[in-house]
């Protein structure tokens, strides 16, 4: 007869099931027993595989880019590293040119209108080179658009005083003047194509003009500051 069960008999195994498993399989001293093993223990020969484990570095992570020696330990993620990572630097505004079109706002200590302050410096026949000193003598030096374009006026149109003084002297010598027309009319279409640039925002920058540029946006001192 089965037993009666409670509601909180929750065992789910069938209480027979000892009994029954005796009878499939005999009883206890009828089954095969495992049998020792005698003798002493010989070691069993290491493969391929487990030959690379005797280098304890052949399985270690990957190391920092820093490329420390294989003999140094991994470093831990809690030791700050020895190398110091690169510094950040400022862009130079002599490497990367001012694209932004200039606007209608009034230029602290000048006056003018920030598009024409930055366009008037490459004004030909001379004029350029008056307005760019009156600029970095006058204009702060946050207005830093202005005296980018101010200090490469300046150095171009004194580049361009300096091989035309060239040419008038080699004029005077051979009694020609066409290396000296062709310069200035050169010169006269350079300076007018610098003020179309500057005037739509495009990029305007005269990389051969860089270090002297930088030499007279730093030497000449604004009056506002």
């Amino acid at each position: 007869m089965e037993p009666k069960k409670s509601k909180y008999d929750t065992n789910p195994l069938d209480p027979e099931v000892a009994r029954k498993t005796e009878e499939v399989w005999g009883e206890e001293d009828d089954r095969p027993h495992t049998q020792p093993v005698k003798g002493a223990t010989r070691a069993v020969s290491s493969s391929d595989a487990e030959s690379s484990r005797s280098n304890v570095y052949s399985e270690a992570p990957t190391r920092r880019y820093d490329n420390p020696p294989l003999e140094a330990p991994y470093p831990s993620i809690f030791i700050p590293p020895t190398y110091s990572p690169p510094a950040q630097q400022s862009p130079n505004p002599y490497q990367v040119p001012f694209v932004q079109r200039p606007t209608s706002r009034p230029i602290y200590g000048l006056g003018l209108p920030e598009k024409w302050a930055m366009t008037l410096p490459y004004f030909p026949v001379y004029v350029g080179l008056v307005v760019s000193l009156i600029e970095l003598f006058v204009v702060p030096r946050k207005e830093a658009k202005v005296r980018f374009h101010a200090s490469q006026a300046l150095a171009l149109n004194i580049a361009f005083l300096a091989v035309h003084t060239i040419f008038s002297v080699i004029s005077g010598i051979t009694g020609s003047s066409f290396g000296a027309n062709l310069f200035g009319t050169a010169a006269f279409v350079f300076l007018v194509i610098s003020m179309i640039r500057v005037w739509q925002g495009k990029p305007h920058h005269i990389a051969p003009l860089d270090e002297p540029a930088r030499w007279f946006n730093e030497r000449i001192e604004p009056r506002n500051r």
